[in-house]
């Protein structure tokens, strides 16, 4: 399989791919857009920082591309959505430049309340102007932190390093969690009316868009600093311009922008009380390193092993369950698969219910494999564990997910249900000995049938001479039985037979099966 790295890379990076067994890796940074979509058809791995724009146009003619890696926090310059309605998976690495993004922050915080920068361009002029550039002291101020994730606690820490009064907004951070971090969780309106220091750490969203605007500012402390490390947009530029004409925010220092690099008639560029940085928050030699090496391992682990980390676009399954969690996860794409093959209609919902030790773990993985093997059997375009939950949603299926208490006769189960606009279809499985997996349950019936190659689904009423009669049938038509699975509710009423054969019915054999007497239905499955 082949990988292109597309922006520069460290050389470890390059060496990681070209010791893994299997794998050829391509080094090309000066590829313009339309010449990396005439190439992208011949890779199967792409490796971007921030240069390259992965667009629709581009991953649509990517038709062997697997992954695509971010060595970086941010995949705003990848169309995830596009990727993943193609069956690709996105992959970044958020902890690679946790402590750098942070750290800048901070240093920013420091060199707008001392006006470093400013008094740094004053003095390359030849002035000495002490008192234009005197600054404020940090110690008993209030941070405000807009966002306590990896990036925003670090930063509180630092600040309590500094003698800071820390106060947080987070929707999202327990009272418990914020304990621990030492940080005063308040309302977004308390935030902007104590902070003397604002600094934002929150992903660019429709929620967040625009969030530090005109009427935020309207309700900030007078005389505030903001700090931007996060992302362009969240703060609206005209507004924050506007705040700081009007005296109300005292400085601002910006390393993140709604347009990079910004427009020269950007009115941030020129004004006195801002500090800017060409994005740099990531920008430290050890960070590069880092997230260049986390990319690349990640990416082989994937591309050789199958092992998905820090996807943005699949749940991840970490090396050390991946052996723990894969078993349930066949399972379930099987239990699909057969879903996908027996039901009847369009499908409004899927339920898949967890019983036993499996409740344990993140079933994420497993209900996704379980929606991939249902839709894989019903839809004209391909469905992987990548877009299955994107398929789903796009065709209006409401997909519920439940850990269940009940009692049950194995060490774990996942029981499937499918609701159509004609009917519901149940199916239930196990794991016997840990790893081989069993269709214990079809609707109201219990059995014990190997789910692997065709499989021969009969209903029937419980008479005599059922049995034979389809064994001598299969015996006409050369088809071989290794194993027979055999379910009913009462004697005389209707039953269930699972038949695994070696090859499939002809549809002539299956039309002459149906007219056996006693017999309901017949469908060959095949996982």
């Amino acid at each position: 399989m082949k990988v292109l790295i597309s922006d520069s890379m460290s050389d470890s990076c390059v060496e990681i791919f070209k010791n893994a067994h299997g794998l050829q890796v391509d080094v090309n940074t000066k590829l313009k857009p339309e010449e990396l979509k005439k190439v992208i058809k011949g890779y199967h791995a792409l490796v971007v920082r921030s240069a390259t724009k992965v667009t629709a146009d581009i991953i649509e003619a990517a038709d062997n591309l697997k992954v695509i890696g971010r060595a970086g926090t941010g995949v705003d310059n990848i169309d995830t959505q596009a990727a993943t309605k193609k069956g690709i998976v996105v992959m970044n690495t958020p902890g690679g430049n946790t402590i750098t993004t942070a750290e800048h922050a901070v240093s920013m915080l420091m060199a707008l309340a001392r006006k470093i920068p400013q008094a740094t361009a004053s003095m390359r002029k030849g002035e000495w102007e002490k008192k234009k550039f005197e600054g404020t002291e940090v110690t008993n101020k209030t941070l405000g932190i807009l966002g306590v994730g990896n990036i925003g606690s670090v930063v509180a820490d630092r600040a309590q390093g500094l003698k800071m009064n820390v106060i947080a907004y987070d929707p999202y951070l327990s009272q418990e969690a914020a304990d621990r971090l030492g940080v005063e969780l308040v309302s977004l309106e308390t935030l902007y009316k104590r902070s003397d220091f604002l600094s934002i750490h929150v992903p660019l969203t429709n929620e967040t868009k625009g969030l530090v605007n005109k009427d935020a500012f309207a309700k900030m402390k007078k005389g505030v600093r903001i700090i931007n490390c996060a992302r362009g947009g969240i703060v609206n530029e005209k507004d924050l311009c506007d705040a700081i004409k009007q005296g109300t925010v005292s400085g601002a220092a910006m390393d993140v922008f709604e347009k990079e690099p910004p427009p020269s008639d950007n009115q941030l560029l020129q004004m006195d009380e801002v500090i800017l940085t060409p994005h740099l928050g990531a920008s430290t030699s050890e960070a590069q390193e880092n997230v260049a090496i986390a990319i690349a391992e990640q990416i082989v682990d994937y591309l050789v092993k199958g092992t998905i980390r820090n996807a943005v676009n699949v749940p991840s399954v970490p090396a050390e369950l991946l052996a723990n969690l894969n078993p349930y996860i066949l399972l379930a794409e099987k239990l699909g698969i057969f879903q996908g093959q027996v039901l009847k209609g369009g499908i409004e919902e899927v339920t898949i219910e967890y019983s036993g030790d499996v409740v344990s773990y993140d079933v994420a993985p497993v209900t996704i494999a379980a929606i991939k093997g249902l839709l894989d059997q019903l839809m004209d375009q391909q469905v992987n564990f990548v877009n299955a939950p994107f398929v789903a949603k796009e065709r209006g299926i409401k997909v519920v997910e439940i850990k269940s208490s009940r009692a049950i006769d194995f060490a774990s189960s996942i029981t499937i249900k499918v609701k159509t606009k004609e009917s519901e279809n149940l199916i239930e499985g196990a794991l016997f000995g840990k790893k081989e997996p069993r269709i214990v349950r079809i609707d109201k019936f219990f059995l014990d049938a190997v789910p692997e190659g065709y499989l021969l689904v009969l209903h029937n009423y419980d008479k005599p001479g059922v049995i034979g009669n389809v064994g001598t049938l299969l015996g006409t038509g050369n088809i071989n039985i290794a194993r027979l699975h055999l379910g009913r509710q009462a004697i005389g009423g209707e039953a269930v037979s699972v038949w695994n054969i070696d090859t499939p019915l002809t549809a002539d054999l299956l039309s002459k099966l149906l007219k056996l007497p006693h017999m309901i239905s017949a469908k060959v499955v095949r996982l």
